[in-house]
């Protein structure tokens, strides 16, 4: 690589166009002051960014609609896994590249990215990283950057949600919810059709992730790997509660292979019928209800998000 100065690095940086959208309702995304901290971190990187706040879901998906038909190249999403699927699916077919600023609980996505959770590392990976072809999953054409699922854990987020319109706050709603649904434990009555072949099941719950998760030790949910072209399906027949709890166990041992009523596929598309004329489904935490048939499928590295690029970093202080 022939030698670069810094001062070389920060002028192309610098006329690189970035759009920041950022949830602020979405963990350190409300904090007082972020567009400040945040238009600072990103000069201190060597870069600038047009910083929007948006005050609900509706208003990121807007934004992110409006940055994909922008002249930025870079559009960044900050906030939860929700909102990085929000804009990822407003920008997947604009060919600008994502950046990732992990505001949210849980940051899967960016976990398994390996993006750094802190703002100054995740901006320095925005401004410095490479490009990563990762895959998306898609049900009926809504996109999921990291799981889709049916039964128990939908139901249990629309509860939630219900909940918190009646003012309360996230985390217990959740558990409210979550004792609520568990109570009374619906099944869904599933034909699903994978390569050919057909199951008909009466399960508690239906998990489809882009590429394959870990189910068992420590390391349960997951991903070592975001672009192997495929989808991977996880679901259970007639397990009752202290079924679950089993499952559970084993899957902590490492022993969930044993369990002959878990189901475990890895595959391109799935099929998913039912008998209801709409059914909840779950999109990376987000709930729509959506009419069967479910046809899933896998689109290999159709997303292009920026990732750390520490050998880039260490090929470029050699030069330097």
């Amino acid at each position: 690589m022939p030698a670069t100065s810094l001062k070389q690095v920060c002028t192309t940086m610098r006329s690189v166009k970035i759009e920041a959208i950022i949830n602020a309702s979405s963990g350190s995304g409300h904090e007082p002051g972020i567009e400040d901290r945040l238009g600072e971190a990103f000069m201190a990187a060597g870069a600038e960014a047009r910083i929007s706040l948006a005050r609900t879901g509706t208003e990121v998906v807007t934004l992110a609609e409006r940055a994909a038909k922008s002249d930025a190249e870079i559009i960044v999403a900050g906030g939860g896994d929700g909102t990085i699927s929000s804009v990822a699916s407003a920008v997947i077919d604009s060919n600008k590249l994502l950046g990732i600023l992990p505001f949210g609980t849980m940051n899967h996505f960016a976990k398994d990215l390996h993006v750094p959770l802190e703002l100054a590392g995740a901006v320095e990976t925005i401004v410095t990283g490479h490009e990563s072809r990762v895959d998306v999953g898609e049900v009926n054409g809504h996109i999921f950057i990291n799981n889709s699922s049916l039964g128990l854990y939908p139901s249990i987020v629309h509860k939630r949600e219900k909940q918190q319109q009646l003012g309360w706050s996230k985390g217990p709603a959740f558990v409210w919810a979550a004792v609520a649904i568990l109570r009374r434990y619906p099944f869904l009555n599933v034909r699903v059709s994978v390569d050919g072949k057909e199951l008909s099941s009466r399960t508690p719950f239906v998990f489809i992730g882009n590429n394959e998760y870990e189910m068992q030790t420590l390391n349960i949910g997951t991903r070592a790997h975001l672009d192997r072209n495929e989808l991977s399906l996880y679901m259970t027949n007639r397990t009752g509660r202290w079924g679950l709890v089993r499952l559970g166990l084993r899957a902590l041992f490492g022993r969930l292979h044993q369990e002959k009523d878990f189901v475990a596929w890895r595959t391109k598309e799935i099929s998913i019928e039912t008998k209801h004329k709409r059914v909840r489904v779950a999109l990376d935490g987000e709930v729509t209800r959506m009419a069967p048939p479910l046809h899933y499928r896998i689109r290999a590295g159709a997303l292009r998000v920026l990732t750390p690029a520490e050998d880039s970093l260490a090929e470029l202080t050699s030069d330097l």
